[in-house]
């Protein structure tokens, strides 16, 4: 199985959301968890970048890292929700998971592990 421009396509769109979502739901919620909120900012960005590398000619040069690093982007979504589930903010008050990031995480690593799947010809 060869990785075609529509499995790119599909994979760079969902990266690319993920990361706005990332970045956007970290900004509106800056403060309540710094660390966790730097490491979902910093997601963002680089899951951002990684869909739009994925749009360009750069692809090519990424190689098979493209699915593997997408897995290692929604890991790390998914672990720091589980994080920010579990630990006290600063109010003494437990955050929530957000759905729509673990949904987004899902899809990515979803992506991810059909892109590891591809063979290049």
């Amino acid at each position: 199985m060869s990785l075609t421009a529509d499995t790119r396509l599909y994979a760079s769109t969902i990266a690319i959301v993920s990361g706005i979502y990332s970045i956007a739901s970290t900004i509106g919620g800056m403060g309540a968890m710094p660390m966790n909120d730097s490491v979902m900012l910093l997601i963002g960005v680089v899951a951002l970048a990684h869909g739009t590398v994925l749009l360009t000619p750069l692809a090519e040069r990424l190689g098979r890292l493209g699915g593997p690093l997408m897995v290692l982007w929604a890991a790390v979504m998914i672990g720091n929700q589980f994080v920010a589930a579990t630990i006290s903010g600063g109010s003494m008050r437990s955050m929530t998971w957000d759905g729509g990031m673990i949904a987004l995480a899902v899809l990515m690593l979803a992506s991810g592990l059909i892109m590891s799947r591809a063979r290049r010809m």
